[in-house]
């Protein structure tokens, strides 16, 4: 070990000495009152030192003020180098960063919100292929270069020349200029636009598991709810099947009572509000009155004398003594 190394791990008198002075500094580079007591030196090389302080402001538990100081060679008086704080062996610490895009959860979002995905997104592939730029074996140019017009300079010689075209430069210069690329309303986003494919973007293979997983996972067959339905949604009449490659393993639940009422579930999901678990019973309606209209009914003038319903007049007259 060389001798330089060996005054490097000795602490310089004076450095070591200087705890006011890094006091000091500390307590003014700190709020007052959250500078504590002095914890340790430490040596950082010849004639230079690190006074640690213990901090007492609150959320720091573990940290230390650092007060590192130095002496000039053969110099008397110790100078102050830096004052930061640092966290000790037992400090509290922020979790580490994590970028926005991984922190975000379902749910986070609110009004306003706006959530960008990034170019090479893995869960979206384009939603139509081509380039606005000719194919490789079409015939127009990709642009017009010196190269092109001499290849069509040189297929003018090969050909006979008419009588009512003018130089064989300028027919080949009209021939590029009639071979140029096709404007932009001519382009493959424009007619995608037209078609009504307005998403440059859909679902990529990718896109749809991630999404599968989730919806399982939320509203699938393993979910206790499931487990204890009467039957699945597969054959239940409030769901709503989905378009496209999912819809035969998911679809939107319609029904109001449900707790899935509007999300997206697997047709192996089930609750309590199947439309066939239990079907109630139709009151019983009281049965409508028979009315005969093609028969008539007899309304006698005078009761029968042997109904014994109504008093006769003879009767009457005898007890009331009447002749």
């Amino acid at each position: 070990m060389s001798a330089a190394t060996t005054r490097s791990r000795t602490p310089d008198r004076l450095c070591a000495e200087a705890v006011d002075l890094a006091r000091a500094a500390a307590e003014e580079a700190a709020a007052p009152g959250v500078v504590g007591e002095h914890v340790s030196v430490v040596v950082d090389g010849d004639r230079v030192v690190t006074h640690f302080f213990e901090c007492k402001e609150p959320g720091y538990r573990g940290w230390r003020w650092a007060v590192t100081v130095a002496r000039a060679s053969r110099a008397k008086v110790v100078t102050l180098d830096e004052t930061v704080l640092l966290p000790g062996p037992d400090a509290l610490l922020a979790p580490e960063w994590v970028p926005w895009s991984e922190r975000l959860r379902p749910g986070d979002m609110g009004p306003g919100d706006l959530l960008p995905t990034e170019a090479e997104d893995p869960r979206l592939e384009p939603g139509y292929s081509g380039a606005d730029a000719p194919p490789p074996n079409s015939a127009l140019p990709d642009a017009v270069t010196p190269q092109n017009l001499a290849d069509l300079v040189e297929a003018e010689d090969a050909t006979p020349e008419p009588a009512d075209r003018g130089d064989r430069a300028d027919r080949a210069t009209d021939r590029v200029a009639d071979t140029s690329p096709a404007p932009e309303r001519g382009s493959i986003a424009s007619v995608a636009e037209e078609l009504g494919m307005r998403r440059a973007r859909v679902l990529s293979r990718y896109g749809l598991h991630a999404a599968a997983d989730r919806w399982d996972e939320a509203f699938g067959a393993k979910t206790p709810m499931a487990q204890a339905a009467p039957a699945p949604c597969v054959t239940c009449g409030f769901l709503l099947p989905l378009a496209g490659s999912l819809r035969q393993a998911f679809g939107v639940c319609a029904n109001e009572f449900s707790p899935a009422d509007g999300r997206v579930v697997s047709l192996a999901y089930g609750c309590g509000g199947h439309s066939e678990a239990a079907v109630m019973p139709k009151p019983p309606r009281r049965a409508a009155p028979v009315l005969d209209s093609m028969a008539t009914d007899a309304f006698p003038l005078r009761p029968s004398p042997d109904s014994g319903s109504v008093i006769t007049a003879e009767a009457e007259s005898e007890d009331l003594g009447h002749s």
